[in-house]
Formats: structure tokens, sequence, C-alpha cells
């Protein structure tokens, strides 16, 4: 394994598995407090009254490829008021304020002369607009009308229905939009189907069209979760316990129907049934999650910001948004994750990433500060438990990060899980609990023999003790045979190598890790210790002091040092790096 700073990054994305897949119900939707989290205020923008309008052009664009879209939307919207401006400044202000969220001030922009892509979407954001504020007749004309093309039609086509069920047209709100093979949105209108079946009293209909799309796809959540709040509502929660345990049986590692199963038993209370406003605005997140898929982001936002627009209180559309603002528009992001409801299955996920925001921007005892909180409000919350540990981890609170994870542990009731016993085992290999971390380890292996993360940690513990080495190599070759591509495999691999005195297949291995990985500190020292063994001491010299360039811990970098200030290379007497913290 290429060490600390390395592994600090598989924590992460194993850390983020664990929310993704957690199989305990989240108490804090029915026990929290409400925790108001720093937020950034709101900027204090003003504008030059003699500003030009091409001035204010040119600061709006600034502010939008700096990613502040809500500074772009103030800025483009005053060049475009401006008396007598071209019409490219309205078209910009026009998507300036969608993208910022301020929807009214985006159908009041239509860009008339614009070109055709800006003026189809003008009308899906008019019919927004409309429907927002309860003129569904006005809005159905305009998505059903002539004045709208795809893209934007697809989601017109989406919302038509809604905004019909809006006026009493029956007929046209239970119809089938066809999408011509387009599987995703095919599956959203016909899970909108069913439920406007529902709301008009059409049961049997529902139920049929919710059993074709689990019969279509047997994999689909949100299929069986929405059929499961239906069989619920309707008392019939026999048959919503039976639908989620038919799915277990046949994947026994399926969280969310867990989650599902566990809310039937209780007899908890169901989930209401949206109302149109909800409804449509839940028709525009599938769509956006999958244009985020195909890396299509400002379409993506763009739909997310008309989705708030008709439901401000979208959890799932904050959620989302804050995940798609959060690499450029930290404060945008920030806002979003900040509106997610306390009482909303997404609100520790959300305070997790909020907390994330801070700790990306340095500001670590802001987010430490929030995940405790959080942990404290959510204590069942295992997903806040594992963000606030590996944010300690981050901090080089390793002591406490290993306590947060005991406690998931020793919890009565508790199932196992390797990745927890992983997460603990980093922490205390850090401390330098050798007893502890093989403990662990052992665990966790007993737990998940093939896991390739796993079999590399176990494997270059034992590499970097020098012990049973042949058994590690073992375990190294099997995860890199898993994981070919993964830099910090292949570095252990290189490493077991090395430990053994194959110095010519350690320098194979570790030069492809370099390739793979080539701004890992660790992986940048280990190549460097082999070159020197075959004789490429200037080589072997530039790594080390590449392994300075790169930000390495105390540890690493006075090993560097001390390669560089000796004849010995490798061999050299290792000045001690200091201690962690709280090292007991």
């Amino acid at each position: 394994m290429a060490g600390r700073m390395f592994r600090s990054l598989m924590i992460l994305v194993l850390a983020a598995g664990l929310g993704a897949c957690a199989t305990e119900r989240t108490e804090s939707t029915e026990h929290v407090d409400i925790i108001h989290p720093p937020a950034p205020p709101p900027p204090a923008l003003t504008a030059d009254p003699d500003a030009s309008p091409y001035g204010l052009f040119l600061a709006g664009e600034v502010a939008r490829d700096g990613g502040h879209l809500s500074a772009a939307d103030f800025y483009l919207g005053r060049a475009a008021a401006a008396e007598g401006e071209p019409m490219y400044l309205k078209a910009d202000a026009f998507n300036a304020a969608l993208q910022a969220g301020d929807v009214a001030a985006a159908a009041a922009l239509v860009p008339d002369a614009a070109d055709a892509d800006d003026r189809h979407l003008a009308v899906l954001v008019r019919g927004v607009e409309a429907m927002a504020q309860d003129h569904d007749k006005e809005a159905y004309a305009l998505f059903t009308g002539p004045d709208i093309d795809y893209p934007p039609k697809t989601a017109a086509m989406l919302l038509a229905p809604f905004a019909a069920a809006g006026i009493g047209d029956e007929a046209h709100a239970l119809a089938s939009p066809d999408f011509d093979g387009d599987n995703v949105m095919q599956f959203v209108a016909a899970l909108d189907q069913a439920e406007l079946y529902e709301r008009y009293g059409k049961l049997q209909q529902a139920e049929s069209t919710f059993k074709a799309m689990i019969a279509a796809d047997g994999e689909s959540d949100l299929a069986l979760s929405t059929y499961g709040d239906f069989l619920e509502r309707h008392g019939r929660w026999a048959e919503a316990t039976a639908l989620f345990q038919t799915r277990l049986a046949h994947s026994p590692a399926d969280g969310a129907a867990a989650l599902f199963l566990a809310r039937a038993q209780k007899h908890a209370r169901p989930q209401p049934l949206p109302d149109l406003r909800q409804g449509a605005a839940g028709s525009l997140l599938i769509p956006a999650a999958a244009l985020i898929a195909q890396k299509q982001d400002v379409l993506a936002l763009e739909y997310l910001r008309l989705a708030l627009r008709l439901d401000p209180a979208s959890d799932e559309g904050w959620l989302m948004l804050g995940d798609l603002l959060a690499p450029a528009d930290v404060d945008g992001a920030r806002t979003a994750y900040a509106n997610v409801s306390p009482r909303s299955d997404s609100y520790v996920p959300a305070r997790d990433k909020l907390a994330l925001t801070y700790q990306n921007a340095g500001d670590h005892e802001a987010a430490l500060k929030l995940a405790r909180e959080t942990l404290a409000a959510a204590p069942y919350s295992r997903d806040a438990a594992v963000n606030l540990a590996d944010l300690l981890r981050s901090d080089d609170e390793y002591t406490e990060s290993a306590s947060v994870l005991s406690k998931l542990i020793d919890a009565p009731g508790a199932t196992p899980d390797w990745r927890i016993y992983y997460l603990r085992a980093s922490s205390y290999d850090e401390i330098g609990d050798a007893t502890r971390t093989q403990a662990d380890l052992d665990m966790a292996l007993k737990l998940a023999p093939d896991e390739p993360e796993l079999l590399n940690f176990q494997g270059y513990f034992w590499i970097d003790q020098g012990q049973h080495l042949k058994e590690a190599l073992n375990m190294v070759q099997r995860a890199a045979t898993a994981e070919p591509q993964s830099g910090e495999i292949i570095d252990s691999l290189g490493w077991a190598y090395y430990r053994l005195g194959d110095y010519k297949s350690a320098v194979d291995k570790l030069e492809q890790a370099i390739t793979l990985d080539p701004s890992i500190p660790e992986v940048n020292d280990h190549l460097g210790d082999a070159y020197w063994r075959v004789g490429r001491k200037t080589e072997a010299q530039f790594q080390w002091r590449r392994v300075l360039s790169l930000e390495p811990d105390a540890k690493l970098k006075a090993r560097a040092l001390s390669e560089l200030a000796s004849p010995l290379g490798p061999d050299a007497p290792q000045t001690p790096a200091p201690p962690p913290a709280n090292t007991p």
C-alpha cells in the first residue's frame, strides 16, 4: 500500500460506500434537533451606477466562469435591463437567472431573438413558472404547444400530465406519452402515470402499472419503494412487507430494501401521495440525474432549478443541487445542503457533505463542529458516525476516530461490516497499534475474504513490517488481478518484490504504479528506493526530490531528506518524525 496519504483516498471511497449502502434506518428523521449550520452570508453585490452594460456583461461572465452563479445573475440581469442593448445580453441574463435559481426572472427574460435551443428552453421555463403560480391552463398550453422542441420538449412531456390534472383534464392527465425508445423517460412517465391513477382513484390501474414496472426492471429501488408506498397508504402492510422480503431474498445486500422493510414492519406513517407540484418536480429529478451521469451538467442544473421552483421543499432536489454545485460554487452548494429538512432521510447526507465543503476549504474546525453536531442530533445514524470518524482521521485525530467507529461496532444489534473494521484498522495503524490493527484486519477478512482493498491493506501491512512476505505477496497479487488499474495496489505489489529482494521486478511494478498515480508521495519514494537498489542513483534522487514537492507527511518528509543527504540512500539512518499529536 502506498501509505498514509494514498490510503486516505481509499478511506474516503469506503466511507462514501458505507453511506450508500447502509442497512440500518436512520433515526434522525424522527429524533433530531434542528441545527442551523454556519452558512455564508449572501454576497453584498453592488453595481457602479456609471458601469456600462458591456462592463456589467463582462463582470457577469467572469462571475459565471468562476462558478458564482448568483453574482452572474446579478450583473447580467442589470446589463440586459439597459435600454437598447443587444439581444445576446438578454439571452445571457436568461441563462444566468435560470442557473442561479431565479426562475421567475428567467421567465420574464424570454430571449425572443436568441438561438433555437434557448427559445425552446424559455418555453419550458415559462411553463414551469406558470405552473408554480397555479396557472395550469397556461402551463399545459406551453408544454404541448408548437413553440417547444427537443431537448426541452422531453421535460415538457413529463410535466404536461400534471398541468392537465391541475385543470381537471383527466384524459390528458392519464395519457401515456411516447418517448420513442428513451427508456429513462418512459420509466419516469410510467411512475408518474401510476401516481396519477391513484390520485384519480383508479387503484387497480395504478397497481398494474407498478407491477409492470417491477417486472420490467426487477432491480429498480425507485419502482419498488413507490409501489411499497402505495400499498402502505392503503393499509396493505403485509403485502408491503412481503414485497420487500422478496427483494431481500433475491438481493440480500440491498440496503434500500432493508430500509423499506423496516418501515413496513413498524407500520410507520406511510409516505403521502405527492401533490401535483411535488409530482411534477419529482418527474424532473430522474432526468437531471441521468444528465449528470452523461456529464451534461448545465442542462441538469437547469432541470434541478425548475424542479425546485415547483417544489421548494424537495430535499432530494436540494441534495442533488448541492452535489452539482459543490466543485465550483461552494457558497451555492452550502446553501443547497442547508435547505434540506432535518426531518428528511437526506438530512444526514446533506450535513455530511456540508461539513466536507468546509474541510476541503481548509476550515477543519467548522467541518468537525458540523460533523459532531450531526452525530449528536442523529446518534443512531451510521452515516453520521462514519463521516465524523473520517474527518477526524483526516485531521490526524486517530484515537478519537477509532473510538467513534468502536461505538458503531459495539452497538447492540449492529450488523458486522468489513468496511467499518477496515476504517478502524487504518486508524489503529496510524497510531502504531499493530495488535489492534491486525485484529480488525482479521475480522474484516473473515467478512470479505476476496475484497481487493482489504487484501491490499493486509498484504501491505505485513510487507511494511517485513512479516509473512510470501503470503503478503500472494494477497497483493490477488488484489492486483481484481484491480489492475489501481496504482495503490500495484505499488504494494512492487514493494512486496522490493522487500523480497527482487529489485528488477520491483522497478517494473513501481514504474507502472507511478504511471497510474504519479502524484502520490509514497509511490515516488518506493520507486526511488528501487532505482537505488538497481544502480540508477540519479533517478532515485530525482524521485526523492519529487517526494518533497508533493506535500508528504512528516515521517515521509524526514525519510526523503535523509535519503538525499546520505551516500547510503535507503540505508541512511532515519531522522525520527514527531508522533501524531493525539498518540496515547
